[in-house]
């Protein structure tokens, strides 16, 4: 009986390390395939490739060669920041609001701020588009601001919450009781309990604008070059390396920025609701 219990068992995690190997390849080999292109000494994009050199980084880092990539990233981290900050109040707010509330109307707004992540992005940049249009307002980086905001507040609110089941409502009473305002009691005790779980949030929501696309694609204008759409008319018309050298900044910057941010905030965590 041992024995086959044995064998069920390293069966099992066979399988199971099998399958999340799989996984990780998936997800890994993609990421791995593309730092190594972006290190090739050719002049198209080529896996494997047939030299190493950071000829690419140097020409994207060259303020003359690389001058649209730069405004056009200058773009989305503006909007991103902007974006992310408004998201931060909007699902900070909209968290302390619905979060201890057992109303059928507070859980019909949880569900309505959490639909951007339900419906396709590419439905609401049309939305977004026809409906700007409709009102007088031409594509702009005010108006891409506004549209990332609305597609990223639900990564704020969902942490945000998870942070406010740590607040105890006996501590909202004892401060109430001995004489300190809505103010106060927010700023000393509310805002240090929520504010790790509100700056993972914030975090991820900045980092869901810099990738956004599809709102990207139907709110910018000839002006408002975004780095994603820059990315995809390079890779469109000349295969440019300069791409691979992009997704390689991006891809350390993004894993220096989690590691920083799981050192502060304990992003896992939040984003697991713990």
């Amino acid at each position: 009986m041992s024995r086959r219990n044995s064998f069920s068992d390293l069966s099992y995690y066979s399988v199971i390390g099998g399958v999340a190997g799989l996984a990780l390849l998936v997800l890994v080999g993609p990421v791995i395939v593309v730092l190594v292109t972006s290190l090739t000494d050719s002049q198209t994009l080529r896996f494997p490739p047939s030299g190493l050199s950071l000829d690419w980084y140097r020409r994207l880092f060259d303020p003359d060669i690389s001058a649209p990539i730069h405004r056009a990233a200058g773009n989305s981290l503006m909007v991103a920041a902007w974006s992310a900050m408004a998201a931060a109040v909007l699902g900070g707010a909209a968290a302390l609001a619905l979060a201890r509330s057992s109303r059928r109307s507070a859980r019909a707004l949880d569900a309505f701020f959490m639909s951007p992540l339900i419906l396709p992005g590419i439905a609401f940049g049309l939305a977004a588009l026809v409906f700007f249009t409709a009102i007088g307002l031409r594509p702009s980086l005010v108006l891409m601001t506004v549209g990332h905001a609305v597609m990223i507040v639900p990564f704020v609110l969902r942490t945000a919450s998870a942070s406010l089941i740590q607040l105890e409502g006996s501590l909202l009473e004892c401060s109430a009781s001995l004489g300190a305002g809505p103010l106060y009691t927010f700023r000393r005790i509310t805002l240090p309990i929520i504010f790790p779980g509100l700056a993972a949030g914030t975090f991820m929501a900045f980092m869901a604008s810099i990738d956004n696309v599809p709102v990207s694609l139907f709110l910018s204008g000839p002006r408002s070059d975004m780095l994603p759409i820059r990315m995809w008319g390079m890779m469109e018309s000349t295969l440019d390396v300069r791409v691979a050298a992009v997704s390689g900044v991006l891809t350390v910057s993004v894993l220096v920025l989690m590691l920083v941010m799981e050192r502060l905030t304990g992003l896992s965590r939040r984003l697991q609701g713990q």
